[in-house]
């Protein structure tokens, strides 16, 4: 946070050690600056502590698949043997942005928690683009556990599952006059991992959270309409983060909300939903 006419930072930001470079030939920048305020809205940094556990056997599976690759706070710099890092490749807030109430200077923000792994590889010669020997691998970025081999030799249909536990997605509310979180939820949920095989008969928590860069939109009448990258738009209570309402649009709304007046004085709601062919505009109103 600064301010925005000279700069200067609202809270001190201060210049802390990371970890170094493994890379022959590189050397990385010692530190690295940390904000004070506000605290951090997602994961920061990887650690086994995020490792998906909700039975023994996908935490055994997660962890075999980590042991492959360097972990670490944030800043962990990018490996040839493959840095698993968090906020990953959309960040933890992503073009979506924050929403901002003028009148209690309250911001709201989607937060992803999606890991990403980021492998260096060498480069034979120059391209348009990167003259540098390395380059992220960023074909191989994605990061999870699979389970399409089951036990001696079945096959399962489902596929991966990610290598961390959730939720993978909030939604948080910073009073910018203190910096401080007023509240935080998860939001949304991701039905691949709810139903996939490997959970069957696990007790999970109601949101598991949906990854995505959608962001908010905020309302003078207190709601904060959302949907977080999922299929499902929710109205928010702005000062207590409980859902109101929500609605199952049918398809993935990888957009952010809008609001207009129209000509006759009433309100409506418009989000995006889907995409090429499948693209809809989906409009709610209040009936009169």
């Amino acid at each position: 946070m600064f301010d925005r006419v000279t700069g200067k930072p609202l809270w001190p930001i201060v210049e802390r050690a990371v970890p170094a470079s493994d890379v022959p030939g590189e050397s990385a920048w010692p530190t690295q600056p940390f904000p004070t305020k506000p605290a951090p809205f997602t994961k920061q940094g990887f650690t086994i502590d995020d490792v998906i556990d909700y039975t023994p056997a996908i935490k055994a599976a997660a962890l075999a698949e980590l042991s492959k690759y360097r972990i670490g706070p944030i800043y962990t710099p990018p490996s040839l043997q493959g840095t698993v890092v968090m906020p990953g490749a959309i960040g933890g807030s992503g073009w979506g942005g924050a929403a901002v109430d003028p009148e209690t200077k309250w911001l709201y923000v989607k937060g992803t928690n999606s890991p990403a792994l980021f492998t260096l590889k060498q480069r034979a010669e120059k391209s348009d683009t990167v003259d540098a020997p390395y380059m992220v691998d960023l074909q191989r970025s994605s990061l999870g556990v699979s389970f399409r081999d089951g036990a001696e030799g079945t096959s399962r249909p489902a596929g991966a599952l990610p290598i961390n536990k959730g939720p993978y997605g909030n939604l948080t509310a910073i009073d910018l006059n203190t910096g401080e979180h007023v509240w935080q939820v998860p939001l949304g949920d991701t039905p691949e991992y709810r139903h996939h095989t490997a959970m069957q008969g696990v007790q999970l928590p109601e949101k598991l959270g949906v990854a995505g860069s959608p962001g908010a939109l905020v309302t003078k009448g207190g709601l904060v309409f959302i949907t977080g990258g999922g299929r499902v738009l929710y109205a928010i209570n702005s000062r207590t983060g409980e859902t109101i309402w929500e609605f199952d649009l049918g398809q993935v709304a990888y957009a952010n909300p809008m609001t207009y007046r129209s000509r006759g004085g009433q309100q409506f709601v418009v989000i995006a939903t889907g995409a090429g062919a499948n693209a809809k505009l989906v409009a709610f109103a209040l009936l009169p």
